[in-house]
């Protein structure tokens, strides 16, 4: 387990080369890529969002896409489609850029429903169908959506299947005056991104993904989990709470950010850390207005009232 620590600190220690700041937005990235899940980053424009996802991609010797949506990109934009060649008389099958390791879905929120929806597949079951053919997708692969808060204008809001697909909704830092300060001196003369090495291979990312699993979570903080899911379904301001999926993603989130913390079990406090960010956009709130703002509310509501269970968290 300490090499896997190692790597995963070089991986992180690569991405701040480029990027100032923003620890626990980096810690929260590869929490999702050890958990085999998928990334929203909501912030307004030059936060960073795009220069985190391709500092990742980077520092993981794999395959990157990107797509960038618009209203008029098609399903077959991403995902490929099937054309007849003209020498063979006989159908060939083009894959599209999600056909990758790390795929960046820049301002996921402009495309309409249809052309969201074709991330569906890919995101939950690792596969891509076309045609009636399915075409596995390679290991590993991670989506880190961006969208703007700020605009709404001329965007399809992703619905509740989309958002529940996302392991964490999370936002870049703000940073303080000297990190300001240190970003214009790093990027005065320079362009740190790319001269960017890989750090890591895909094989190495599956094995820590593996090893990911059998990060041991006491039984005391499972029945803690299930309590704080449980008591978002029932509060008043929740007109729907957590899924079982959000359930099982709680779960994995917890044991992929123990991991990148350095430890080989859960704590409550890797279960309070990432509990907003992987609970909070799967709630359908009863308030209209700055529903994320209300989610989280309640989330901090129901960590505090939920009793956290005192015990050696390591012991097996």
């Amino acid at each position: 387990m300490a090499n896997h620590m190692e790597k995963l600190q070089q991986i992180k220690e690569n991405i701040e080369k480029v990027m100032i700041g923003n620890e626990t937005t980096i810690e929260f990235v590869l929490t999702a890529l050890l958990a085999k899940g998928h990334v929203l980053l909501e912030d307004v424009p030059g936060t960073g969002k795009t220069v985190l996802a391709k500092s990742l991609a980077k520092s993981v010797d794999g395959e990157f896409g990107r797509v960038q949506f618009t209203p008029d990109l098609l399903p077959s934009d991403i995902v490929g489609l099937s054309h007849l060649d003209s020498r063979t008389n006989e159908f060939v099958f083009s894959k599209g850029p999600a056909f990758c390791n790390i795929l960046l879905a820049d301002e996921i929120n402009r495309a309409t429903p249809k052309t969201q929806s074709s991330l569906l597949e890919c995101m939950g079951e690792r596969q891509i169908t076309v045609d009636g053919v399915t075409h596995p997708l390679a290991a590993p692969f991670l989506v880190i959506a961006t969208q703007n808060s700020l605009e709404s204008l001329g965007t399809f809001p992703l619905p509740e299947a989309q958002m529940d697909r996302f392991l964490m909704k999370i936002s870049m830092e703000s940073l303080d005056k000297t990190q300001e300060t240190a970003l214009i001196q790093r990027f005065l003369t320079d362009e740190p991104l790319e001269k960017l090495q890989s750090v890591c291979t895909c094989e190495e990312i599956v094995e820590l993904q593996k090893q990911c699993e059998h990060v041991y979570i006491h039984g005391d903080l499972v029945a803690y989990m299930v309590d704080v899911v449980q008591t978002t379904r029932k509060h008043a301001k929740v007109a729907s709470g957590v899924s079982p999926r959000g359930t099982l993603a709680f779960m994995r989130g917890a044991q992929a950010y123990a991991m990148v913390k350095g430890r080989d079990f859960v704590t409550p406090e890797d279960i309070k850390s990432i509990a907003p960010a992987v609970l909070a956009h799967r709630m359908t709130m009863n308030v209209s207005l700055d529903a994320t703002s209300a989610a989280n509310q309640v989330l901090s509501d129901v960590l505090s009232s939920v009793t956290v269970p005192t015990e050696d968290w390591s012991r097996r």
